[in-house]
């Protein structure tokens, strides 16, 4: 047998429920070039019948598949399934799919929350199957990576929550900040509010400023704190400010903590917690990380500071919206659940 259509009819078969997004695109772009798995379903509403390769040049040569309607496909065929869709989409869709065997990563916020009506007052509808709240796992693997390898249902963290989350849990975790006194100030480039026709997101209404928004309560807030008090013990305090800036992709956070034990070793604490994480990168202290450095790449950088070496302590995170906080996140994910090496696929340097 032709040892290249061995390899290729071995290949798992993967499908994504919208693929024209931006992390539905980032996705395409992370799986075409994994060892393990072959592209077998990609829906499309509004391109349905299109090549994708016409639609995203970049993939010609490398992908011959045409999106599908989603009202019309079957997903039967698939061992693991993205859904790359708006809020409120894939929980219609995931009991069946988990009834047939298929394992799930929603890249929304359908199963962030394991209150039903936490999540509906956040989200403005009902949950269409709050039995699988309890079930879902919450997939910001430094966290939570053995019950995500026996998961068949992974709720992938939104982009905010897994800079603020990876840059205050190891303080939590060691007790040496008060968790009552927390403040995340984070900035998010403008593919972070999806690919949608708006007019305040166009690059005209968007260049040349910069804007807080949904200052008095954003719906990341919970599903961060929520996720803080479960693995830390501790009652979180928060205050969240999300802002927009006039660029395309990345996340900077700026996080403050109140130090409760000033004499803590914080660079330890930090290289400690992250020592065998393949996508952290602790900086010396004192660093400045740029978005332009994880740019394409699934890696998160932190370094730490202590200005006029006082109370505060100040926490630097630059992610890659797109990659660590969605698409490079979940099939980092998708490695663990389909029992591949955590990194395959996300070996790539920041552009």
């Amino acid at each position: 047998m032709n040892m290249e259509f061995e390899m290729e009819h071995n290949k798992l078969r993967i499908g994504i429920v919208g693929g024209t997004g931006y992390s539905g695109a980032e996705l395409l772009r992370i799986l075409i070039a994994h060892p393990g798995v072959q592209l077998d379903v990609v829906t499309s509403r509004g391109e349905a019948g299109q090549l994708i390769a016409d639609f995203f040049p970049a993939f010609r040569g490398l992908l011959d598949l045409s999106f599908s309607d989603p009202a019309q496909v079957d997903l039967g065929g698939c061992d693991l399934v993205f859904f790359a869709t708006p809020n409120g989409t894939a929980m219609q869709q995931v009991p069946a799919l988990l009834d047939q065997g298929i394992k799930v990563i929603d890249l929304a916020a359908d199963f962030r929350l394991r209150d039903a009506g936490l999540w509906s007052q956040w989200y403005a509808m009902e949950h269409a199957c709050p039995e699988l709240l309890a079930e879902a796992v919450y997939g910001l693997t430094e966290v939570n990576r053995e019950a995500i390898r026996k998961a068949r249902l992974v709720a992938n963290p939104g982009c905010y929550p897994t800079a603020v989350s990876l840059g205050f849990l190891p303080l939590l975790e060691a007790g040496v900040v008060n968790s009552q006194g927390l403040i995340a100030d984070v900035i998010s480039g403008t593919s972070g509010a999806g690919r949608k026709l708006t007019a305040s997101l166009l690059h005209a209404e968007v260049s040349e400023s910069i804007s807080a928004y949904s200052a008095s309560g954003h719906r990341h807030q919970p599903e961060i704190v929520s996720f803080l008090e479960t693995v830390s013990g501790r009652s979180i305090g928060l205050t969240f400010v999300p802002h927009m800036a006039p660029m395309i992709r990345g996340i900077h956070a700026t996080l403050y903590a109140p130090l409760t034990e000033p004499d803590a070793d914080i660079q330890a604490i930090f290289e400690q917690r992250f020592d065998s994480e393949p996508f952290v990168d602790v900086m010396p202290p004192g660093s400045h990380p740029r978005t332009q450095s994880v740019r394409g790449a699934n890696t998160c950088r932190i370094p730490w500071h202590r200005p006029g070496n006082g109370e505060t302590l100040v926490v630097l995170v630059a992610e890659d919206n797109l990659v660590k906080g969605a698409a490079g996140q979940a099939v980092q994910n998708m490695n663990l659940m389909l029992g591949f090496d955590e990194a395959a696929g996300l070996g790539g340097i920041g552009f």
